[in-house]
């Protein structure tokens, strides 16, 4: 098993008009997927843009993700995707998790970093994390199974037979089971990414999150395979003892990369979120299953002034999707307030993936710039949230596409 690079797939992409597939989403989104396409048109990139509407009306009314959503992302490789609304313990599951699994998005890239001007008690540490999480395992592959239904009492019974030590001991009629699946191929190809992440970002550290002394035989296996890849980076190990007897994984590290200046760590995922908050300037790359870096990623986004900062993107070998991390916020649809930052700075490293290092770079400096001015953004970022003079969303958009031509 050969992990695809990634890279050599973003180099065939380069041309000079990139098609871009927008989904606008529901509540705010088309809001703020109107300032972002500003902003990126502003950086003077030529984008085609295959607007494919997918908000929760639309996938209530088709029954589901329309067809024509996932033809689009096919064929374009990119999209740029707003905030779609999931209700919460019934209806579809979360689209966000739809599109990861059916498109192969494996690697969830969240960074998280402290603008100027932006309210954050960890000012001062200059928080630079960018967390990698595998999308595709663990306890978010979806394998559930309902309490009551007959096919649960089966499989609880199946599972109690074969376990030779914990065992299911409550009612058959009453427990609901989920199933946590965790591969050496989901977990090395993640981890390959993570690496390759650092070298090609110069960045100091890879810290590998799990709860291995408790799920020996999954967090246990996350550990395992981490450090193999690890090895074939010739990384530094934190703990020397951490590389003994353990080969390097032959699957990964196909371009033969040395990060022999980046370190090596592993962190109890309870004992992370401690050390997040106490010392976050002593991370920087996190690599982690599923549900701890669903948690993780807004965890780090707390410490950098939350999710109105905090973009994201989804990579796989033929498509990524590049999306604010918050939610649809339908309270505020059509009041054109909300804050656009999360969705630029999304649309920034969908450049950045796209071969636009200079327009990214550019954008990510305007953002910053109009931030630490703090005239022209909108109420949250206020150090009053009732600043009579905060700017809707489009008005801090029209700023930050001011900024970029005087760049």
């Amino acid at each position: 098993m050969k992990v695809p690079d990634v890279h050599k797939v973003q180099e065939k992409r380069r041309t000079a008009m990139h098609k871009v597939t927008l989904l606008p989403g529901d509540g705010v989104g088309p809001e703020i997927a109107e300032a972002t396409r500003k902003c990126v048109e502003a950086t003077g990139v030529k984008i085609q843009w295959d607007v494919q509407e997918c908000g929760i009306e639309v996938i209530e009314a088709k029954g589901g993700v329309p067809a024509s959503v996932l033809e689009s992302i096919r064929a374009n490789g990119v999209a740029l995707k707003a905030p779609i609304t999931t209700p919460i313990g019934k209806g579809f599951r979360s689209v966000n998790v739809y599109l990861r699994q059916e498109l192969g998005l494996y690697a969830c890239v969240r960074p998280c970093k402290t603008y100027k001007g932006v309210r954050t008690f960890f000012e001062s540490c200059n928080v630079d994390l960018v967390i990698v999480r595998e999308n595709t395992e663990d306890l978010y592959a979806g394998v559930e199974f309902k309490a009551g239904e007959a096919v649960t009492e089966k499989l609880i019974g199946q599972i109690n037979e074969a376990a030779s030590g914990k065992k299911i001991t409550t009612g058959l009629k009453t427990t609901g089971v989920s199933i946590k699946p965790m591969s050496i191929e989901g977990t090395t190809r993640i981890a390959d990414y993570a690496f390759k992440y650092a070298v090609d970002h110069k960045r100091k550290s890879v810290t590998s999150i799990s709860k291995a002394n408790i799920m020996k035989f999954t967090d246990g296996l996350w550990y395992d395979v981490t450090r193999a890849v690890a090895n074939s980076y010739h990384a530094k190990h934190e703990w020397a003892e951490l590389a003994k007897n353990v080969a390097p994984s032959p699957d990964a590290n196909a371009g033969k990369l040395n990060a022999g200046n980046i370190t090596y760590m592993e962190r109890l995922i309870d004992n992370m979120c401690m050390q997040l908050v106490q010392k976050p300037e002593q991370y920087d790359v996190l690599v982690m299953g599923n549900l701890y870096g669903d948690i993780l990623s807004d965890l780090c986004a707390g410490l950098v002034g939350g999710l109105g900062v905090a973009p994201g993107a989804n990579i796989g070998v033929d498509g990524a999707i590049f999306e604010a991390t918050h939610g649809s916020a339908p309270k505020y649809k059509g009041l054109n307030k909300v804050n656009p930052t999360a969705l630029i700075l999304s649309a920034k490293l969908m450049l950045e993936h796209l071969g636009e290092a200079k327009a990214a770079a550019k954008l990510e400096q305007a953002v910053a710039e109009i931030i630490e001015e703090g005239k022209d953004v909108t109420y949250d970022m206020k150090a009053d949230r009732n600043d009579p003079t905060a700017v809707g969303t489009q008005e801090m958009a029209e700023a930050i596409c001011r900024r970029i031509q005087q760049l």
